[in-house]
C-alpha cells in the first residue's frame, strides 16, 4: 500500500452544492494527520437550484460531462455527489450510473472508479451490517419516501425518518452541522443497527456524527462519510480517520 502518493479526488457536485467541497476534504484532510498519504481536490458542476424530481433528473443528464472534464485533470477516484439525484432515477440506478461515468472515463483514456453517494451510503450501511436504519433528510416528504424506497430495494429496512422539507438547495447547505445532533433526539431507534445523520450530501453534519454515536451506542454515518469510506476503499487505502463514526474506525 503506498501511503505517501498524492491522490486527486474529482467530484461531481451539483451547482448549488456547497458541502462535500467542505466535507470530504475535512474528512481526508483528518486522515492526513493520521497516515502519510495527501489529497488534492477537484470539482465539475452540474446545475441544479431546487430539489424536485424534475430538476435532478435534468442534472443526472449533465453528468457525464462532469466525468469527462475530471477525467481531463487524470482524478485517481469520482465521486458523484448528489445522494438523491441517483435514488430518484429508480431501484439500483447507482450501479447503472457508475458504470456509465466509468466508461465516460476510460473513454478518455484516464479510467478512474466511480462512487455515487447513493451506492456509498447502502454500501457503507452494508458494511455495519445494518439491516435496519432510522435517518434524517432536509427534503421534502415525496423525495425521502424516494430514498426510503431505494434503501429498502437493496434489503436496509427504514424504520423512522425525518424531513426537514427545505426545497430550496442553497438553504439545505446553510444548515447548523450540529443540529442533527438535537433532531435525531426525535428518531425512532428502537431495533435499529445504525442511524443516518444526514441522508443528503448537501445538508452539513460531519460535527453530529461522533456525537451522536457516542449518544446512543449505535454506528451513525452520514453521506459525506459513506462517500469517503467509499472513496478510501475504491483507492485502496485504509479506511481509519478517528472521530467521524464507526464506519471510518478503521476496522472496515
Amino acid at each position: 500500500m503506498n501511503e505517501k502518493k498524492v491522490f486527486r479526488i474529482g467530484q461531481i457536485v451539483p451547482s448549488s452544492n456547497t458541502t462535500m467541497e467542505t466535507e470530504i476534504p475535512a474528512i481526508l484532510r483528518a486522515r492526513e494527520a493520521v497516515a502519510d498519504a495527501r489529497f488534492t481536490f477537484h470539482s465539475s458542476r452540474m446545475r441544479m437550484k431546487h430539489v424536485t424530481k424534475e430538476e435532478l433528473e435534468r442534472m443526472d443528464g449533465d453528468s457525464e460531462r462532469c466525468a469527462l472534464e475530471l477525467s481531463d485533470a487524470r482524478v485517481d477516484v469520482l465521486g458523484y455527489a448528489c445522494l438523491v439525484a441517483i435514488m430518484s432515477m429508480g431501484a439500483g440506478y447507482h450501479r447503472v450510473s457508475e458504470s456509465r461515468l466509468l466508461r465516460r472515463t476510460e473513454e478518455n483514456g484516464a479510467a478512474a472508479p466511480v462512487v455515487t453517494s447513493a451506492g456509498a451510503l447502502v454500501d457503507g450501511l452494508k458494511t455495519l451490517g445494518a439491516r435496519k436504519v432510522s435517518i434524517l433528510a432536509p427534503y421534502m416528504k415525496p423525495l425521502t419516501k424516494l430514498v426510503i424506497d431505494y434503501l429498502e430495494n437493496e434489503g436496509i429496512e427504514v424504520v423512522d425518518s425525518i424531513s426537514l422539507e427545505i426545497p430550496d438547495n442553497l438553504e439545505v447547505g446553510r444548515q447548523d452541522e450540529r443540529a442533527p445532533i438535537e433532531i435525531t433526539r426525535k428518531l425512532n431507534i428502537s431495533g435499529v443497527d445504525a442511524v443516518v445523520a444526514s441522508a443528503c450530501v448537501q445538508m452539513p453534519s460531519l460535527a453530529s456524527v461522533q456525537p451522536i454515536e457516542d449518544r446512543i451506542g449505535l454506528p451513525v454515518v452520514s453521506s459525506s462519510v459513506a462517500t469517503a469510506f467509499g472513496m478510501l476503499k475504491r483507492l485502496g487505502l485504509d479506511t481509519g480517520v478517528p472521530g467521524f463514526g464507526s464506519l471510518l474506525s478503521g476496522r472496515y
